[in-house]
């Protein structure tokens, strides 16, 4: 595999921007939390295959905190960008902000850490550039992500003791096989 160039972080940023309308919301008025982990997956794609140059492949998302809600006719805006990578592996940082278009307020609405591996055309894992953060909030994320990481790969260890304990069947079948 070929080391490729370290990028800086702000080469990565990617925007998506789109109108809330009733079919983006529930019986509240609120975005579908699914179509915001749409967006966000979308986005974030954009940022690290932008980054590596090369398809990308969704491995994680850390998690998907919801902190306001988006209402229908507001704008919902993602902000994503590289924020640490490790050989064939990228992290991308992605924000989502709403803004009522006739006053103006803005709001957080989410935040995820979102991880890709880099792939070439046979599935195979390809080498992706160092990232360079510039920054405070770039570097702040940066000296996290060894952390994050870590708790990534144990989380994963975790899902497959469970996949494994609970296989293929389904759940009404382990529950008929039990009795």
């Amino acid at each position: 595999m070929t080391v490729k160039p370290a990028k800086f972080c702000k080469e990565s940023r990617a925007i998506k921007a789109a109108m809330v309308l009733p079919p983006d919301t529930n019986h509240y008025g609120t975005m579908f939390g699914g179509k915001v982990m749409s967006y966000i997956d979308d986005i974030a794609a954009i940022a690290a295959t932008r980054h590596a140059r090369t398809s990308v492949v969704t491995a994680s998302t850390d998690s998907v905190d919801f902190l306001h809600p988006i209402r229908n006719g507001q704008s919902v805006c993602l902000e994503a960008f590289v924020t640490w990578t490790k050989r064939t592996s990228v992290e991308v940082f992605v924000k989502v902000v709403s803004e009522d278009m006739l006053t103006g307020e803005r709001a957080v609405c989410a935040t995820s850490f979102v991880t890709f591996v880099a792939i070439d055309v046979n599935g195979e894992k390809q080498m992706v550039p160092a990232v360079i953060p510039e920054t405070e909030l770039e570097k702040f994320l940066f000296e996290g992500a060894p952390e994050r990481a870590l708790k990534r790969l144990e989380k994963r260890e975790g899902s497959k003791a469970l996949a494994a304990r609970f296989g293929a069947m389904s759940l009404w079948q382990i529950e008929q096989a039990d009795a």
